[in-house]
């Protein structure tokens, strides 16, 4: 994956949005806290991934809303291992 990219991914069925920033891969929920728009529509700008629907914000790394922090998107955790990402959805 790309630095500054982001790519929808669905491990074991469930609907997971990464994204590369600074060499880590980040894994959020694929879907904006808003009206569930996809937001691999979306756009990667530094750590924030821009819901394309409506313009949320939320960080990759935390999943925090930033302009309510009490909302937030599920982050899961990564690691690469052998040249392989691998995604914990449990």
């Amino acid at each position: 994956m790309l630095e500054g990219r982001i790519a929808p991914v669905y491990p074991l069925g469930v609907n997971v949005l990464l994204a590369r920033v600074g060499g880590t891969v980040y894994a959020v929920w694929g879907k904006c806290a808003h009206m569930a728009c996809p937001l691999s529509t979306g756009r990667l700008e530094g750590y924030t991934i821009v819901c394309g629907c409506h313009d949320w914000r939320f960080d990759v790394r935390t999943g925090k809303f930033l302009d309510a922090p009490e909302l937030r998107l599920t982050v899961y955790p990564t690691k690469l291992e052998l040249g392989k990402l691998f995604v914990n959805v449990d």
